[in-house]
């Protein structure tokens, strides 16, 4: 691993040296690949234009993300900014010098690559779900062929951005970043198989929740008892960071964990609540003005939930009300929004009458 981590290292040291100037542009897509814009930016926009989708998309980016999680903590990946302070491969040679950005300071493991992994996976449902769309009269016509193939040549570009942007950044080994492409496609196309999550029971939700927190949280106590600390990368992140400020408690392993299970539960109450069903599975749902005016409020609200900081001082007060901000914000951009807007379209409508 050493021969490969020491490439990989290469690798960085010349993005940084070659495309220094580009340092905004590789900042920008680090920040855009994170699930947040998924989360906050996509799904509220899919969901009010074909809910089957954005209920794809938050099922692929909090199992997918689950699944990074997991897999980062058998694998033990390192990362390049704290791996060229530690290796004994350089021997007497000097170590070599990469820079450090604002994002380069995860604290948890490096491999499979979560930006990486996320993005595909995200990516996929979007592109694929726009696939029916570039069909013609004739579905083997060349136009459809054209519009097809820009779909995944606009796919691949992202994935590269992210993939140059994240070993750029010194916060992940090349091999890292095209494991986590792979793994996120692969848990997309997965969901492509599952159709019972479109009509998911608040059972079925909570369920899910449950079982994907106990399962992290045994895994890690188990292996907390048997003498190994899951959290190992924290203390290693806290001790070559450059700027201590660089390192923030939302990049912690459980601090995903419990957004993610937040939206997730969000969802699935939203989805089976009363306001719900009286808004958008009635006849106003299916209107372009409702839906339009539920996106525009939704990033509205998102936003405004994403902007209010928790408190870091108590890392386990940090995670229950991260649980509790994500699931809120989902609950109102799901069922909340759209039954108040159809409350103010309705009595409009009366008034008209």
């Amino acid at each position: 691993m050493d021969l490969l981590h020491s490439a990989g290292v290469q690798v960085v040291q010349y993005l940084q040296e070659n495309y220094q100037g580009s340092q905004d542009w590789f900042l920008f897509i680090s920040f855009a690949a994170d699930l947040k814009t998924t989360f906050f930016i996509f799904f509220p926009i899919w969901f009010h234009l074909c809910e089957a989708v954005g209920v794809k998309l938050i099922w692929v980016a909090v199992i997918g993300d689950w699944l990074n999680l997991v897999f980062k903590w058998i694998l033990f990946g390192q990362r390049p900014y704290w791996w060229v302070h530690e290796t004994d491969y350089y021997g007497n040679a000097s170590t070599p010098v990469i820079q450090q950005f604002l994002l380069t300071c995860e604290t948890g493991p490096g491999s499979p690559s979560g930006h990486a992994m996320g993005s595909a996976g995200v990516c996929y449902v979007m592109v694929t779900a726009l696939l029916p769309c570039t069909r013609g009269t004739r579905h083997g016509s060349c136009a459809a062929r054209c519009r097809r193939g820009l779909l995944w040549l606009v796919f691949w570009a992202v994935q590269v951005c992210v993939c140059l942007s994240r070993v750029f950044l010194a916060a992940h080994f090349p091999h890292q970043v095209i494991a986590g492409v792979i793994s996120g496609m692969a848990v997309a196309e997965a969901f492509r198989h599952i159709p019972s999550i479109y009509n998911a029971s608040l059972r079925r939700y909570l369920g899910t929740t449950l079982f994907l927190f106990s399962f992290a949280l045994g895994f890690y106590l188990l292996l907390k008892a048997l003498g190994v600390d899951l959290l190992w990368s924290v203390e290693k992140a806290k001790r070559w960071c450059d700027r201590p400020e660089w390192i923030h408690i939302e990049t912690t392993p459980f601090a995903g964990l419990l957004r993610n299970l937040g939206i997730l539960f969000g969802l699935g109450l939203a989805l089976n609540s009363q306001m719900y069903l009286e808004s958008c599975k009635g006849k106003m749902g299916q209107q372009l003005p409702f839906r339009l005016s539920c996106i525009a409020a939704s990033l509205l609200v998102l936003h405004l939930f994403d902007s209010f900081d928790l408190p870091t001082d108590r890392e386990l007060l940090f995670y229950v009300l991260s649980f509790c901000k994500s699931a809120a914000a989902h609950l109102c951009a799901v069922a909340l929004i759209p039954y108040c807007i159809a409350q103010v379209l309705r009595r409009g409508d009366k008034k008209i009458l």
